[in-house]
């Protein structure tokens, strides 16, 4: 994939991750996605992709752990947004 591509689909990926539809969300994988989506392996940005098409309901659930995450969604990104999620580090 030629670089600008690249480059636009993380730009693509960030606004997604900060206007998700509701507050909460935007603020989780906002943060996440501003604090690791650069650093992010191509099949971690494919994965991220994935879950930012999910209903926000289940994202805000999987992530607070009030339901656990799905088998097939279950991966060492998702375990990262829990844990960044966890430490409060959306709030910064």
């Amino acid at each position: 994939m030629p670089k600008h591509s690249i480059n636009d689909r993380l730009k693509r990926l960030m606004f997604r991750a900060h206007h998700m539809g509701s507050n909460e969300n935007d603020i989780l994988f906002g943060a996440f996605a501003r604090d690791h989506l650069a650093s992010l392996s191509e099949a971690d940005v494919d994965r991220f992709e994935v879950l930012l098409a999910c209903h926000d309901t289940d994202l805000f659930d999987w992530v607070t752990a009030k339901r656990p995450v799905p088998a097939e969604l279950q991966s060492d990104l998702m375990d990262r947004i829990i844990a960044h999620v966890a430490l409060g580090k959306s709030q910064t």
